[in-house]
């Protein structure tokens, strides 16, 4: 069960329904909605890389950059795999440096929520505005956890149960909220029984998540060189409101 020590190994188990399909085609429109021509494209916390093969589907080039070498591992088998060639580096999204230059720089799945600090935000605001092209036609497209949605409907224990060819696995989720950093701590435990020998094993991960609100994130980006476009809801595409928990927002390079 060694390879069970990283959540990269297990990220995939978890997520093996989330449709990666659906989500890069809304990141498709969105991109053509708020950018122009736009075709070369780098994502700032790729994770096992699935929204880039689906990305490249749709006619982009894409890079993906995360820190995890783990994840980063999977990527490059998942695109071995899918025939799709696309250049996956370990790389920290707060102090990425780059020659070369994209149309759009993405970033899913709320990885902007784990930078906790104003730091660390405006860093990450910062490596992807040095990665863009200085024109008109350029687009910065990330996901948080919305402030206002999270708030009205605070985050509880929540378990999550599925199972593989060989082990049954059992998240729970127990969130701790800090009011004067707007940041989430969800312990994970996740048990992990193997369905032919009954070995129970226990993983515990803190990941911090922070949430966000429009006005902070406008300054922030403004910090970093960036006209804030809009923000809308992660699911519905349309304004957010108080129950939307996470939100969409895009900026453009000045």
């Amino acid at each position: 069960m060694q390879t069970f020590q990283d959540y990269a190994y297990y990220y995939n188990a978890f997520y093996k329904d989330k449709d990666y399909k659906s989500e890069a085609e809304t990141v498709d429109k969105l991109l053509k909605r708020y950018g122009s021509r736009i075709n070369r494209v780098i994502n700032f916390g790729c994770g096992t890389g699935k929204h880039d093969m689906e990305l490249v589907k749709l006619g982009y080039q894409c890079k993906g950059i995360d820190m995890s070498p783990l994840m980063i591992e999977i990527a490059r088998q998942n695109s071995d795999s899918d025939g799709s060639r696309i250049a996956f580096e370990v790389a920290d999204v707060r102090n990425y440096e780059t020659d070369q230059k994209y149309d759009a720089v993405i970033s899913l799945f709320h990885v902007m929520s784990y930078q906790n600090t104003n730091e660390d935000i405006v860093q990450a605001f910062r490596s992807a505005r040095a990665s863009l092209n200085d024109n008109a036609n350029g687009c910065f497209l990330f996901d948080v956890w919305y402030g206002p949605g999270v708030l009205s409907d605070r985050p509880c224990v929540r378990v999550k149960e599925i199972e593989d060819n060989e082990n049954q696995l059992i998240r729970i989720a127990r969130p701790v909220m800090h009011d004067k950093e707007n940041v989430v701590d969800v312990n994970y435990e996740v048990l992990i029984m193997n369905k032919k020998t009954g070995q129970v094993q226990t993983i515990n991960e803190v990941h911090k998540m922070r949430y966000y609100f429009r006005p902070e994130l406008e300054l922030l980006l403004r910090d970093a060189g960036f006209q804030l476009l809009d923000n809308i809801d992660c699911r519905t595409l349309g304004e957010t409101d108080y129950d939307s928990w996470t939100s969409y927002f895009i900026a453009k390079p000045v």
